[in-house]
């Protein structure tokens, strides 16, 4: 399932990956606006993933216009994730898997659990919240730490909101998608529509 979704994205033309990454980005900056967390999580999108490279500064200017800051996910050796504040475009650097970090200090495991929004990536998501990321389980760790109450949203491209995924007893839930013609659609037992 992780092949064809990875193929699929690859797939997709320029055109329309920009604008699909476009409506990613208002959807999500329009939710941070909401929400006005005082910490937030985002990424620096890999490839095809949903939101286009400008998605970390998009966000950024969003959070901060609330006085907010963003933190990005930093790759350990383990697999865990890290998080480091994001400065601009100018401060991240080239890490393992093609990810981009923060080249700043990095803030602990644990940082996420001061995030009121989390935006992750993922390659599909189902009506119940189940996640399937590229599965080496760093997401599901770090969800781990998320505090409740925090919401837990991730980007998707259009066809990747399915039915059912497999669950295994580590996966972690989110709470919503957004995609660039769905928009925010709450999962699960959230129900309605975007908070605030």
């Amino acid at each position: 399932m992780r092949h064809d979704l990875l193929a699929r994205r690859r797939a997709l033309p320029a055109p329309t990956r920009a604008d699909a990454a476009g409506a990613v980005q208002h959807q999500l900056a329009d939710l941070v606006r909401r929400l006005r967390p005082t910490t937030m999580t985002g990424y620096a999108p890999v490839g095809a993933e949903p939101g286009g490279p400008e998605l970390p500064e998009v966000l950024s200017r969003a959070v901060e216009t609330g006085g907010g800051r963003l933190l990005l996910p930093v790759l350990r050796t383990d697999l865990d994730l890290d998080w480091g504040r994001y400065t601009g475009p100018g401060g991240l650097v080239a890490a393992g898997r093609g990810m981009r970090e923060p080249d700043g200090a990095r803030l602990g495991r644990a940082a996420i659990a001061g995030a009121g929004l989390v935006v992750v990536p993922a390659l599909a998501v189902d009506r119940a919240g189940i996640r399937l990321g590229r599965g080496g389980g760093s997401y599901d760790r770090a969800l781990a730490r998320v505090a409740p109450g925090a919401l837990i949203v991730a980007a998707l491209h259009d066809g990747e909101l399915v039915d059912r995924l497999p669950a295994h007893p580590h996966d972690r839930p989110v709470h919503a998608v957004v995609t660039p013609t769905g928009g925010f659609r709450s999962l699960g037992d959230r129900g309605g529509g975007p908070p605030g």
